[in-house]
Protein backbone atom coordinates (compact mmCIF):
# COMPACT_ATOMS: atom_id res chain seq x y z
CA UNK A 1 0.00 0.00 0.00
CA UNK A 2 1.61 3.28 -0.87
CA UNK A 3 0.55 6.39 1.26
CA UNK A 4 1.29 9.85 1.51
CA UNK A 5 2.90 10.80 5.11
CA UNK A 6 1.38 14.08 6.45
CA UNK A 7 3.36 14.19 9.43
CA UNK A 8 6.96 13.28 10.22
CA UNK A 9 7.09 9.76 11.18
CA UNK A 10 10.14 8.15 13.03
CA UNK A 11 11.93 5.16 11.29
CA UNK A 12 9.65 5.53 8.20
CA UNK A 13 10.12 9.32 6.94
CA UNK A 14 9.62 12.69 6.87
CA UNK A 15 6.07 14.84 6.05
CA UNK A 16 5.15 15.24 2.11
CA UNK A 17 6.83 11.76 0.83
CA UNK A 18 4.92 8.88 -0.63
CA UNK A 19 6.29 5.18 0.52
CA UNK A 20 5.06 1.59 0.12
CA UNK A 21 4.24 0.09 3.74
CA UNK A 22 1.96 -3.14 4.53
CA UNK A 23 -1.50 -3.10 4.58
CA UNK A 24 -2.57 -3.61 8.24
CA UNK A 25 0.68 -0.50 8.96
CA UNK A 26 -0.76 2.25 6.47
CA UNK A 27 -4.81 1.55 7.33
CA UNK A 28 -4.40 0.84 10.77
CA UNK A 29 -1.52 2.77 12.61
CA UNK A 30 -0.43 5.70 10.35
CA UNK A 31 -4.02 6.31 8.31
CA UNK A 32 -5.82 5.94 12.01
CA UNK A 33 -3.62 7.99 13.62
CA UNK A 34 -3.53 11.04 10.97
CA UNK A 35 -0.16 10.53 10.13
CA UNK A 36 -0.83 9.66 6.83
CA UNK A 37 -3.43 9.67 3.72
CA UNK A 38 -3.64 6.73 0.98
CA UNK A 39 -1.44 7.60 -1.99
CA UNK A 40 -5.14 8.32 -4.61
CA UNK A 41 -4.48 10.94 -7.54
CA UNK A 42 -6.69 12.87 -6.10
CA UNK A 43 -4.54 13.17 -2.47
CA UNK A 44 -1.30 13.73 -4.45
CA UNK A 45 -3.19 16.65 -6.74
CA UNK A 46 -4.23 17.78 -3.80
CA UNK A 47 -0.71 17.92 -1.53
CA UNK A 48 0.98 19.48 -4.73
CA UNK A 49 -1.59 22.23 -5.02
CA UNK A 50 -1.54 23.05 -1.01
CA UNK A 51 2.89 22.87 -1.70
CA UNK A 52 2.22 25.25 -4.28
CA UNK A 53 -0.03 27.50 -2.55
CA UNK A 54 2.60 27.36 0.51
CA UNK A 55 5.35 28.34 -2.01
CA UNK A 56 3.27 31.31 -3.23
CA UNK A 57 2.78 32.54 0.59
CA UNK A 58 6.08 32.04 1.25
CA UNK A 59 6.92 33.78 -1.77
CA UNK A 60 4.46 37.37 -1.11
CA UNK A 61 5.82 36.90 2.66
CA UNK A 62 9.36 37.73 1.93
CA UNK A 63 8.60 40.37 -0.63
CA UNK A 64 6.24 42.12 2.09
CA UNK A 65 9.19 41.48 4.69
CA UNK A 66 11.54 43.33 2.07
CA UNK A 67 9.88 46.11 1.14
CA UNK A 68 8.98 46.78 4.88
CA UNK A 69 12.71 46.82 5.60
CA UNK A 70 13.08 49.19 2.56
CA UNK A 71 10.61 51.52 4.22
CA UNK A 72 12.26 50.72 7.75
CA UNK A 73 15.49 51.86 6.87
CA UNK A 74 14.53 55.44 5.86
CA UNK A 75 12.92 55.84 9.07
CA UNK A 76 14.24 58.10 12.38
CA UNK A 77 11.36 57.92 14.83
CA UNK A 78 11.09 60.48 18.05
CA UNK A 79 10.15 59.47 21.40
CA UNK A 80 10.30 62.01 24.47
CA UNK A 81 10.74 60.64 27.73
CA UNK A 82 10.61 62.57 31.02
CA UNK A 83 14.46 63.31 32.15
CA UNK A 84 15.70 63.56 35.70
CA UNK A 85 17.99 66.25 36.58
CA UNK A 86 21.16 63.93 35.62
CA UNK A 87 20.23 63.99 32.28
CA UNK A 88 18.93 60.24 32.62
CA UNK A 89 16.11 59.27 31.80
CA UNK A 90 12.69 57.97 34.03
CA UNK A 91 12.90 54.48 32.95
CA UNK A 92 14.52 53.19 30.05
CA UNK A 93 12.99 53.07 26.20
CA UNK A 94 10.59 49.70 25.63
CA UNK A 95 10.16 48.10 22.92
CA UNK A 96 6.60 48.76 23.32
CA UNK A 97 7.20 52.27 23.20
CA UNK A 98 9.09 51.77 19.84
CA UNK A 99 6.87 50.27 18.26
CA UNK A 100 4.03 52.12 19.55
CA UNK A 101 6.10 55.30 18.07
CA UNK A 102 6.31 53.48 14.82
CA UNK A 103 2.70 53.01 14.13
CA UNK A 104 1.98 56.47 15.54
CA UNK A 105 4.63 58.47 13.68
CA UNK A 106 5.32 56.43 10.39
CA UNK A 107 1.85 54.15 9.97
CA UNK A 108 4.32 50.85 10.37
CA UNK A 109 3.49 47.73 11.97
CA UNK A 110 5.99 45.89 13.09
CA UNK A 111 5.85 43.07 16.32
CA UNK A 112 7.68 44.40 19.11
CA UNK A 113 8.89 40.59 19.68
CA UNK A 114 11.00 41.32 16.77
CA UNK A 115 13.06 44.52 17.35
CA UNK A 116 16.57 44.09 19.12
CA UNK A 117 17.50 47.21 21.24
CA UNK A 118 19.33 47.35 24.38
CA UNK A 119 18.70 49.71 27.77
CA UNK A 120 18.14 53.08 26.16
CA UNK A 121 18.54 55.23 29.69
CA UNK A 122 19.69 58.50 28.22
CA UNK A 123 18.79 60.85 25.22
CA UNK A 124 20.52 60.39 21.76
CA UNK A 125 20.48 58.55 18.79
CA UNK A 126 20.23 54.78 18.74
CA UNK A 127 20.08 51.97 15.71
CA UNK A 128 17.42 49.66 16.42
CA UNK A 129 17.53 46.04 14.98
CA UNK A 130 14.24 44.34 13.34
CA UNK A 131 14.59 40.43 12.98
CA UNK A 132 11.99 39.19 10.57
CA UNK A 133 11.32 36.23 9.54
CA UNK A 134 13.53 34.03 6.60
CA UNK A 135 16.28 35.79 7.52
CA UNK A 136 15.14 39.59 6.87
CA UNK A 137 16.60 41.82 9.07
CA UNK A 138 16.40 46.15 9.37
CA UNK A 139 17.85 48.73 10.96
CA UNK A 140 16.39 51.90 11.75
CA UNK A 141 17.27 54.96 14.23
CA UNK A 142 15.03 55.97 17.69
CA UNK A 143 15.71 59.84 18.80
CA UNK A 144 15.27 60.31 22.66
CA UNK A 145 14.34 63.47 23.21
CA UNK A 146 14.12 65.15 26.72
CA UNK A 147 10.19 65.92 27.53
Amino acid sequence: MKVLLIKDVKGLGKAGEIKEVKDGYGNNFLIGKGFAKSATTDVLRQFEAAKQRQAEDQRYEVESLNSLKTELEKVRVKIAKQVGANGALFGSITKDEIAAALKEQKNLEVDKKALDLGHVKTTGIYDVNVKFKHGISAKFEIEVVAE
